[in-house]
């Protein structure tokens, strides 16, 4: 996969991500902000790559509270990575975000979907390659499949990419927390390979984008 190919150039630097050692989920220890008594909140569920990268994109918007990156979509219950890298499940590497709609709209989050991956290249994102890393958008009601499918349509008429866009959208049908090592992943790695060398830098262009959208601090 592509994360292993590019930590092996990287050995001096950091290990595999597929080569970490294997741990427990544990949701209590996930990196979450508490969300008000009375606020009603919302939830979008976003494959695009690797679910490092989409966690940490979101996790810096104002109005979204939590963010867990997991497995979705496959067939088989409660996998672990390990299963899901052997691209047998089905399951697609997700994020799924808790947000304050009275602060930030599923468009909104929909534009910042569409802007910090390539939605035209199937099963792949730069180096990491397979079924696991496929553009997809689980919708969780007739309103957002709605929107997801308009803004598709948009974009493709537009011309903003030279091939189609393959984005999926498909009805929510399942999500499982990936391992606790997974969450918060960046914010607690930044010194390792992948992180310095492919989320850091696509952090800085998102964070120079959507500046009026971040969260304050």
């Amino acid at each position: 996969m592509g994360r292993t190919y590019l930590s092996l150039l990287l050995m001096a630097v950091s290990l595999a991500a597929c080569a970490q050692p294997k741990k427990e989920k544990n949701l209590s220890m996930m990196n979450n902000e508490t969300i008000p008594s009375g606020v009603k909140t919302d939830t979008a569920t976003f494959g695009e790559g690797c679910f490092w990268c989409t966690e940490a994109f979101f996790q810096r918007l104002n109005g979204v509270y939590k963010v867990v990156s997991g497995y979705g979509g496959g067939h088989v219950e409660n996998p672990t990575y390990e299963e899901v890298c052997d691209k047998t499940t089905g399951h697609v590497e997700l994020a799924r975000i808790i947000f304050d709609p009275s602060k930030i709209s599923f468009d909104e989050l929909l534009e910042v979907f569409w802007k910090t991956h390539d939605p035209t290249t199937m099963d792949q994102q730069g180096n990491d390659v397979g079924p696991q890393y496929r553009s997809v958008i689980y919708y969780n009601s007739e309103e957002q499949k709605q929107k997801a499918l308009h803004y598709k349509e948009k974009l493709d008429k537009s011309g903003s990419w030279d091939k189609p866009i393959v984005t999926r959208i498909e009805p929510f049908k399942n999500f499982y927390p990936a391992e606790n090592y997974h969450q918060n992943y960046y914010n607690d790695n930044q010194n390792q390979g992948y992180c310095r060398f492919v989320i850091a830098p696509k952090l800085e262009k998102f964070e120079k984008v959507f500046k009026d959208k971040l969260k304050k601090g």
